[in-house]
């Protein structure tokens, strides 16, 4: 197999955001900036699948841009059989990484980025704990950073990559998480469960608010309304279900973005569901969660008929990654990427891992 055409840094570093869209699982160790050297070294080594070329971790701490600039095949072969033989090497003055780094490109960028998602094959029978050169790159992947191929050309093979080496499950979270951003500045219209309709201020807020509206409560609650729904410009309640239930709203309080109720959950009580919505901050925690039980309470609900869900766009997202440590125990997380699933915190109890399945 001939050596690829070595694509400059910024080709590999632009690309790659746009092969692995947000919503793919690990993205951010496909997309940084020591996961396109770690692609370009496999690609300055010919370490394309098929070609019996491999490389490993050390190679890429010790690639240096003065290194690149020499990429006829006679250099390449030349400084690949030196970097993998057992001689002592002086290493380059301005390699780019340090040495102990090699265990983030291995068990990062490579273990838990690349390979999960198709884009690196790893050599068999080689231990983990060996130091034989055992990645490359599929050679479908490789092709993606080829400097001849731009514009719609380029699109349409990422896409038809796409297609083939990422789950179905995984690009369909990224279909939705590119939607809802698609339109930023626009206002948001939401159609309630009634039917009847609102539009709020563009933001990704409102964005998730939609989604906890149209999707979330079809997904969970057989006879889903909305009694309440709270934006910057809108504080909407619906009056004659407050009335039907007996219920007091105080809207001086500190209520959250949206109140459903379910109105023929599968025991027969009447459910209700407390949702924050959260882009930035405000999940549901543990203080959050009794200061609204207490306004529940007060409304006139019964504590065993109270639910408690923090809405956010995606697991991905940082939101999500910085907040999850505050999250109660007892309510529940939702994503609106993933619209059919849901995550439960359930406190300690006696009950066994094969009960809870």
């Amino acid at each position: 197999m001939t050596w690829p055409a070595v694509p400059a840094l910024s080709t590999v570093t632009e690309r790659l955001p746009l092969i692995f869209p947000e919503g793919i699982e690990n993205r951010q160790y496909c997309i940084r900036e020591s996961t396109a050297k770690t692609v370009l070294t496999m690609i300055y080594c010919g370490a394309i699948y098929g070609s019996n070329r491999w490389i490993r971790p050390s190679q890429v701490v010790d690639m240096s841009d003065a290194q690149l600039t020499l990429s006829n095949e006679l250099d390449r072969k030349a400084w690949c059989v030196h970097m993998l033989s057992n001689k002592k090497k002086e290493r380059p003055p301005r390699a780019w990484y340090a040495v102990n780094s090699r265990e983030q490109i291995r068990d990062e960028n490579i273990a838990r980025g690349l390979i999960p998602n198709q884009a690196v094959v790893e050599r068999p029978g080689v231990p983990t704990t060996s130091s034989r050169p055992k990645y490359a790159l599929r050679p479908e992947f490789a092709a993606l950073f080829s400097e001849s191929v731009q514009g719609k050309f380029l699109a349409a093979a990422i896409s038809d990559w796409q297609k083939r080496f990422l789950s179905t499950a995984a690009m369909a979270r990224a279909t939705i998480i590119r939607n809802n951003a698609a339109a930023s500045t626009d206002r948001v219209p939401v159609v309630f469960p009634s039917g009847s309709a609102i539009t709020l201020a563009p933001g990704e807020s409102s964005r998730i608010t939609k989604a906890v509206v149209e999707q979330f409560s079809r997904y969970f609650l057989v006879q889903p309304a909305v009694l309440w729904l709270s934006e910057s410009a809108n504080k909407i309640i619906d009056q004659t279900l407050v009335q039907a239930l007996h219920l007091h709203i105080d809207q001086s309080k500190s209520l959250p973005d949206v109140i459903l109720v379910d109105l023929s959950p599968a025991n027969g009580d009447i459910l209700v569901v407390f949702v924050e919505v959260v882009h930035t901050d405000g999940p549901i925690s543990q203080q959050r969660k009794e200061a609204l039980e207490a306004i529940a309470l007060d409304a006139g609900f019964e504590t065993g008929h109270l639910a408690y869900v923090t809405a956010f766009s995606d697991r991905s997202a940082s939101p999500y990654r910085g907040l999850a440590h505050n999250l109660a125990w007892d309510s529940f997380v939702w994503f609106a990427s993933e619209p059919m699933n849901l995550i439960m915190l359930q406190s300690g109890g006696d009950r066994k891992l094969s009960e809870l399945r």
